[in-house]
């Protein structure tokens, strides 16, 4: 079996926000935005990978959801602990210099972590967490 990760979703609750950071902050390709019913999603991805995406999607879009949980899903993704991803660089310390120079949300700066990696983590504009892992 040849399997492979070829998108990720995020949610995200100010489109143009989530743009322009995954865009502008992160430096990643805009592959697709697309609206329906008011909403909208966005694919990005990371230049020269083409066949990785992580999806920006509303977070109420899910059928079914009643105005509590509706609620409830907007206070754990502003709160930042509902959905996050790793991404991984060969130069921990430029890339967090970069980011944090235009205007990222620093949530960790880098460290060495107990259980093996070296790390650091920014919030995107909905406040999911992006952590950033340092390749060895």
């Amino acid at each position: 079996m040849d399997l492979t990760i070829h998108a990720s979703f995020l949610p995200q609750t100010d489109p143009d926000a989530a743009l322009a950071f995954y865009r502008d902050t992160l430096g990643f390709e805009i592959r697709n935005d697309v609206g329906y019913g008011g909403m909208r999603w966005i694919t990005v991805g990371p230049p020269g990978q083409p066949d990785t995406s992580i999806v920006l999607h509303p977070p109420a879009a899910s059928p079914g959801l009643t105005d509590d949980e509706k609620r409830m899903l907007a206070e754990i993704v502003a709160k930042g602990s509902y959905f996050g991803v790793n991404l991984a660089t060969p130069d921990l310390d430029d890339a967090f210099a970069t980011l944090e120079s235009r205007g990222a949300e620093v949530a960790q700066e880098p460290v060495d972590q107990p259980y093996g990696v070296r790390d650091c983590a920014f919030r995107d504009p909905a406040g999911n967490e992006i952590r950033i892992q340092e390749r060895r």
